[in-house]
C-alpha cells in the first residue's frame, strides 16, 4: 500500500482493500469502488457507508468514464505545473486524479475516460479528455 499526500491507493492483490487500482485489468487499469448494499450509495476507498453507515459494502468495477467537478494548478513540490481533479464517475463516486492535458486546459465539466497510465510519484488514476470542449475565447 502506498501513502501519499493523504491519500491511500493501492495496488489490487488478492483479498485486498477495494477501491483501488486493478493492474490485473486486461488492456486497461481500473478503479474498483464499493457500493452499499442497503442504500445503494457509490463510494471510493471507505470502510463505511458515509450515508448510512452500512458496513456491508460490495466492490464493482467501474466503467472508468466520469466528469471533472474540480479542477486546480499545483506548482508546489514539481518541476512543472500539474493539475489536481476531482472526478465524478459514471458510478456517483468522486476520485482525486490528473487529467492529462495542459493544467490551465482542464475544467469543470470536462468529460475524462481513465487512461492506462498511472501517476508513478502519487499512485493516483489519471484520465484523459473525452472530447476537447468547443470555448469560445472572447
Amino acid at each position: 500500500m502506498y501513502h501519499h499526500s493523504g491519500s491511500v491507493v493501492a495496488r489490487q492483490n488478492a483479498g485486498s482493500a477495494a477501491g483501488v487500482l486493478d493492474p490485473a485489468a486486461p488492456a486497461t487499469e481500473a478503479i474498483l469502488f464499493q457500493r452499499c448494499t442497503w442504500c445503494g450509495t457509490s463510494m471510493y476507498q471507505r470502510l463505511l457507508c458515509p450515508v448510512c453507515q452500512g458496513s456491508d459494502l460490495r466492490t464493482e468495477r467501474s466503467e472508468g468514464v466520469g466528469t471533472v467537478r474540480h479542477s486546480t494548478v499545483v506548482h508546489r513540490n514539481t518541476p512543472a505545473a500539474r493539475n489536481v481533479s476531482l472526478v465524478e464517475m459514471a458510478e456517483g463516486f468522486v476520485v482525486r486524479g490528473r487529467v492529462m492535458g495542459p493544467p490551465i486546459g482542464i475544467h469543470s465539466g470536462d468529460r475524462v475516460r481513465l487512461s492506462t497510465a498511472q501517476d508513478p510519484v502519487r499512485g493516483e488514476p489519471v484520465f484523459q479528455l473525452i472530447d476537447e470542449p468547443y470555448r469560445a475565447w472572447t
